[in-house]
């Protein structure tokens, strides 16, 4: 009796164990695609050491804007490129756990380059949206749940600068999304 209870423990364990493997890897995966589906665009993120990162997306991004002078208010939309550094740092500690770290589900510092091109719809009366670029340290976490439902959110401080000015400007991006593939 004490056999049987004892092969099925370690059935159990052993089982346990592979499974855990599978799910929780301690480490980013090589290439990873995403579609992003609250700014519709696609991501891209390879994979080039064991917590490193590079991200790339290109999207749709949405804007407001007030103008006191005309007492009316715009939204414009433009194509952006945004391209990340990132360094993942708590798989080990999300894996001991017990947390998914498939898919990259970690949290990452990051440093960031973003291009906005000029809008593609905007009030011309308002004024011009001129194309930009920012730069920014960022802080952030990336979780893939079943089904692959991905959710990101990361956040810093960057400086702006477009051909009228240069300025500090407060980063924040919100990301819901599927990953494609393995």
């Amino acid at each position: 009796m004490r056999k049987n209870y004892l092969f099925l423990f370690l059935s159990l364990l052993l089982t346990n164990t592979l499974l855990a493997q599978e799910e929780a890897p301690a480490t980013v995966v090589k290439n990873q695609f995403k579609i992003n589906m609250l700014y519709p665009g696609f991501v891209y993120e390879h994979g080039f050491s064991d917590k490193n990162t590079l991200y790339s997306e290109v999207n749709f991004g949405l804007g407001y804007r007030y103008n006191s002078y005309y007492d009316e208010s715009t939204v414009y939309f433009f194509p952006s490129i945004n391209e990340q550094f990132r360094h993942y740092y708590n798989f080990a500690k999300r894996a001991a756990k017990g947390k998914r770290t498939a898919h990259n589900s970690a949290n990452f510092v990051a440093l960031s380059a973003y291009y906005n091109f000029k809008s593609i719809a905007t009030n011309e009366k308002y004024g011009e949206y001129c194309p930009s670029f920012t730069i920014a340290p960022l802080w952030g976490f990336q979780r893939t749940y079943k089904r692959k439902f991905n959710l990101e959110v990361h956040l810093g401080a960057g400086i702006n600068v477009d051909k009228f000015d240069t300025e500090f400007t407060p980063i924040g991006n919100l990301t819901l999304g599927w990953v494609i593939g393995k």
